[in-house]
């Protein structure tokens, strides 16, 4: 992040997009009309996520909230629709570390018969002990990027389709973070996923989050050379206290006393989502890194091309493999 950045993330002023780290998620939507939109968002049911969800039904689109605690998730859907009682909201299961429970809420969101015009893929888990998934795979990789990848090729064809009938450009945003920048050495433990051996929390956070940008970039590679309507793009929040941190809380909360100017609340942290999500500036935009509603550059290794074929290639081969076990 150069210095300009910097001044910029800590006073709020607007970048090129005439937006900035002080503008809202409601601030970058005003006067957008999404009520022919149907959007799915993991992990909805709290913080940027429920956000997201809120102001893109504030703005009329119908919300399907994929969330592993129906309960939250439900009393999630109560808050919007307390604000806003024409909100169209639906939840359904979804929990990301399980390659059969994201089979099972595509099953379930296809028996809606909805069109799918927008997937925000939000959800995750931070800086966690080393821990297997259910299907065998590295807990942070699993959930931050195994299950979006399974989830966002199950629900392509679906939106090739919505963007095809309705001539409505279909848009996919994945959540990434700046702490791709912090990952192993060659970005992805390839040989090694799973090994507890040389496992560190903040680096197989910053791996998963480095995977979402390459899946984003590979994904657009893919959709402009089949000519699908449809971008797929990478945003960073920014640094948000929200229940992601349950893992890190105490460290969490010692950083913020030092660092409390690049701290964003949730409206601020759900902007660049909704931003990349609905705004009519971004039409045609795909494969890029957005961090405070205006683009920026990720890592050199986020922008390798064959390490996203590569990483591309890996995925399909892990999730195949739950399939046929």
């Amino acid at each position: 992040m150069g210095f300009f950045s910097l001044v910029a993330l800590v006073t709020g002023m607007p970048g090129p997009s005439g937006f900035g780290s002080a503008s809202t998620a409601e601030q970058v939507t005003e006067g957008i009309d999404a009520s022919k939109l149907t959007a799915v968002i993991t992990g909805g049911a709290s913080g940027i996520g429920l956000e997201t969800a809120r102001v893109l039904a504030l703005r009329g689109a119908h919300v399907v909230i994929g969330a592993r605690n129906l309960e939250a998730a439900n009393e999630a859907k109560q808050l919007i629709l307390k604000d806003n009682n024409s909100a169209r909201v639906d939840v359904l299961k979804l929990d990301l570390c399980s390659m059969k429970s994201v089979r099972a809420f595509v099953n379930d969101f296809n028996a809606l018969q909805l069109p799918l015009n927008l997937l925000i893929n939000n959800a995750g888990v931070m800086f966690c002990p080393y821990q297997l998934s259910e299907d065998g795979f590295e807990l942070q990789f699993a959930t931050n990027h195994l299950g979006h990848f399974l989830l966002t090729n199950l629900l392509l064809d679906n939106m090739k389709n919505t963007a095809k009938v309705t001539g409505i450009e279909g848009r996919i945003v994945n959540l990434s973070s700046i702490a791709h920048l912090f990952t192993y050495d060659h970005g992805i433990r390839f040989d090694n996923l799973n090994d507890k051996i040389g496992y560190n929390d903040k680096k197989a956070y910053g791996q998963s989050k480095l995977a979402n940008i390459l899946h984003a970039n590979e994904l657009s590679r893919r959709l402009q050379e089949e000519g699908a309507n449809i971008t797929a793009n990478c945003v960073h929040p920014g640094l948000i206290m929200t229940n992601l941190m349950r893992h890190s809380a105490f460290l969490m909360r010692s950083l913020k006393i030092f660092t409390c100017l690049f701290w964003k609340n949730v409206p601020q942290g759900a902007a660049t989502t909704c931003y990349v999500a609905l705004h009519p500036s971004l039409k045609g935009v795909t494969g890029k890194y957005f961090l405070d509603c205006n683009e920026m550059k990720p890592s050199a290794l986020a922008t390798n091309e064959v390490l996203a074929k590569k990483l591309w290639d890996f995925s399909e081969k892990l999730v195949n493999s739950v399939q046929n076990n």
